[in-house]
């Protein structure tokens, strides 16, 4: 049997099997309070990991308020907000508060989450949530409107129905400050959610860039293809095909298609300079780093597909994250091949 190709599948997971796999990425697995190690040069750090264990521990079971007077968190707010630069372990704590609390309950990126709304349909994504103790949201995103009051009404109808909502949200490192969920844009745009969260500010360096290569490692065509024919469960995908085919699957579909990959070769990577295309790549990049898919390549620096205009536009947070998660990825496939 030849090597698989992305192209070719086309995944139709319902939306209800979807809402059910609503958890942390394998990789998050195992994260609790205990193994979250704050860097020594962060106090944040330590601050922000106290603050998400006492809000745990509200969840579901009202705590003392001397207890919670004592972390500086307010008794009785329905949630709590990691505001932080990439690589900060915000999803490392997020993912903590999930497996601390009781079920039902989800976690998920915003992404996820709106496209899930997509295929459900508002009214019945609000009955489907309504019933979770907590709702875990990863990498809030504030960049899109559209998507932005979508999430905002959606929460704020949990919200009314008892539910408590966990999120983060990057900051890019040189808007440190910047951008926050108390920022007038963002109280403009999600009309009032503020007030129901306590927010966290969690600060650091990236630690995914600490061990990295500032530039991957790009192989031969004819090396990715024998490096993907050499390894079990892999796909190896033109990456020009690769982008149209993506056109044609509902991201939320994007997760089950990467399911159980071992290894995904792109071969001719270019520069993608359709916003649409690269926002698509971006949600793929998301799954992949999820199920922790090691990536080789051919063409162009796998760190470098993003435009100039594209990394200072409105999206940028996306694509910095995008760009973090492939260097990672692309280190892992270099290490599988050393």
């Amino acid at each position: 049997m030849g090597v698989q190709r992305l192209v070719d599948v086309f995944p139709s997971v319902s939306a209800s099997q979807i809402v059910a796999e609503l958890i942390p990425p394998q990789q998050f697995a195992d994260s609790s309070f205990v193994n979250y190690i704050p860097s020594r040069d962060e106090p944040t750090q330590v601050a922000a990991r106290e603050g998400v264990e006492a809000f745990a521990q509200r969840v579901g079971t009202p705590a003392p308020k001397g207890f919670f007077k004592k972390i500086k968190i307010p008794e009785g707010r329905p949630g709590v907000y990691l505001d932080g630069g990439f690589g900060v372990g915000k999803t490392h704590l997020l993912a903590a508060l999930w497996h601390a609390a009781p079920q039902p309950k989800s976690f998920g990126t915003f992404v996820e989450y709106t496209n899930v709304i997509g295929l459900l349909g508002f009214r019945n994504a609000v009955e489907q949530f309504a019933n979770r103790q907590l709702v875990c949201i990863d990498e809030f995103e504030l960049d899109d409107p559209g998507d932005t009051v979508l999430m905002s009404t959606f929460l704020n109808e949990l919200v009314d129905r008892g539910v408590n909502v966990a999120a983060t949200s990057n900051t890019l490192p040189d808007r440190l400050g910047e951008e926050r969920f108390a920022a007038d844009n963002f109280l403009r745009e999600i009309q009032g959610l503020s007030a129901h969260f306590d927010v966290i500010r969690i600060e650091g360096p990236d630690y995914r860039q600490r061990n990295l290569e500032l530039n991957q490692k790009v192989f031969t065509h004819s090396g990715v293809e024998k490096i993907c024919a050499a390894t079990s469960e892999a796909a190896l995908d033109e990456w020009q095909d690769l982008l149209d085919h993506l056109s044609k699957v509902h991201p939320a579909q994007y997760g089950p298609m990467v399911e159980n990959l071992s290894l995904l070769g792109l071969q001719n990577v270019s520069v993608v300079r359709n916003e649409n295309q690269a926002l698509r790549v971006v949600s793929l990049v998301d799954r992949l780093y999820d199920r922790s898919v090691p990536l080789v390549n051919s063409g162009v620096d796998i760190t470098s597909i993003f435009t100039d205009s594209m990394l200072t536009g409105g999206y940028r947070k996306k694509y910095f994250r995008a760009l973090s998660r492939l260097a990672a990825l692309a280190q892992l496939g270099a290490l599988m091949v050393e």
